[in-house]
């Protein structure tokens, strides 16, 4: 992927990451849930101030500063870096996810999370970037390896 598809994904997925944050706000309230495909997907509202699945909620100070080192690092391996196609689309999802989730925290203190499906902890546009970025980041190495 050439770099400027790789920042024109990353900030595409930002905004929507965003939208979809002021939207969830602006019509869902805290502990309220919506059900979009029955028991399968929901909205429902949570305000997440831990980290991955909610760990770590009392360090905000230091996931702060570890979300803000991941953003910068990301960032900066995405522009100087010659990665193939899936690292250079996994960093440019992964750099996404990261720079909303950190948004988050600098507005409001936690992170805004949305989207509930069975047996997993309600997650975000941010998070599912950082998911499928880091996949496809590993995909990439293990490739890149044999």
């Amino acid at each position: 992927m050439r770099l400027w598809k790789a920042i024109s994904l990353a900030l595409v997925v930002l905004v929507l990451d965003q939208l979809t944050k002021w939207v969830a706000q602006s019509y869902l309230t805290t502990g309220e849930t919506l059900p979009v495909l029955g028991n399968v997907v929901r909205l429902a509202l949570v305000h997440n101030p831990g980290g991955a699945f909610g760990l770590f909620a009392g360090y905000s100070t230091i996931l702060l500063g570890l979300s803000s080192a991941v953003t910068v690092a990301v960032g900066w391996l995405l522009l100087k870096g010659r990665p193939r196609w899936a690292p250079r689309t996994g960093m440019a999802l992964l750099w996404a996810g990261t720079a909303g989730n950190l948004i988050d925290r600098v507005r409001w203190g936690y992170i805004l999370d949305f989207v509930q499906v069975p047996f997993w902890p309600v997650f975000n546009v941010a998070d599912s970037a950082i998911v499928i970025g880091t996949a496809l980041i590993a995909w990439g190495l293990v490739r890149r390896a044999n």
